[in-house]
C-alpha cells in the first residue's frame, strides 16, 4: 500500500534564483521510485505516492537527489497527505472567510516550543496574528505577506536558529491537501 506525500522545497525558483525546474523535479521523484508524481506551481511543491519511507527519510533522499542534479543544496520538508489535512483542519483562523493571501502556514522540520517566540510583543503587530501548531506556525496577515511586519519579525534568524522552515499561502496549502488525498 502506498501513501500520498507532499514535498515542500525551501527557497527555490524565487526571482530566478536557485532554479529547480518542476519537470526535472517530477523526473527525479520518478527516478527515486515514487509514483503518481505531480507538481503545483513553480515554487517547489510536489506530490507523490510511495510504498516505503517516512517523512524525514523521504525528504533527505530527495535533498540528495536534487543536490546531485542541480549542484546546490535545497531543504525539503515532506508531509503525508493526512498530516497536511490535519494542518488545514487545525487552522486557528477562519480560513473559509479569508483570502488565501491573508493566511500562511510555515512548516518546520520539528515541533516548535512557544518559548521560542516569547520575545515577540504580539500586540504590537495587531491586527496581524500568529498561532503555533505542532510543526507549523499559522500567520494571519490581512494586508498580505509582502506588507507583513509580523512576518519579518517571525523570520528573524534568532527565532529560527537551528530550524528548517518553509512557508506556503493558504491557497497552496488547500491545493496540496486536495492533491494528496488518499
Amino acid at each position: 500500500m502506498s501513501t500520498r506525500y507532499a514535498a515542500l522545497l525551501r527557497g527555490v525558483n524565487v526571482s530566478g534564483h536557485r532554479r529547480v525546474p518542476m519537470a526535472e523535479l517530477r523526473a527525479l521523484l520518478t527516478e527515486l521510485g515514487h509514483t503518481d508524481v505531480a507538481t503545483h506551481l513553480q515554487s517547489g511543491n510536489a506530490v507523490f505516492s510511495s510504498a516505503s519511507g517516512d517523512e524525514d527519510t523521504l525528504g533527505a533522499e530527495l535533498e540528495r537527489a536534487i543536490e546531485e542534479h542541480v549542484g546546490f543544496r535545497v531543504d525539503v520538508l515532506v508531509r503525508t497527505g493526512r498530516s497536511l489535512a490535519a494542518v488545514a483542519d487545525a487552522c486557528p483562523f477562519p480560513a473559509d472567510r479569508l483570502e488565501g493571501r491573508q493566511l500562511h502556514v510555515t512548516f518546520f522540520d520539528r515541533p516548535v516550543e512557544a518559548a521560542r517566540f516569547a520575545s515577540l510583543d504580539a500586540a504590537a503587530f495587531l491586527p496581524e496574528e500568529f498561532r503555533l501548531g505542532g510543526r507549523e506556525l499559522y500567520l494571519y496577515a490581512p494586508d498580505g505577506l509582502g506588507r507583513s511586519k509580523l512576518a519579518v519579525a517571525l523570520g528573524r534568524p534568532a527565532l529560527n536558529r537551528g530550524l528548517v522552515a518553509t512557508s506556503r499561502n493558504w491557497n497552496t496549502v488547500a491545493r496540496l491537501v486536495e492533491m494528496t488525498r488518499d
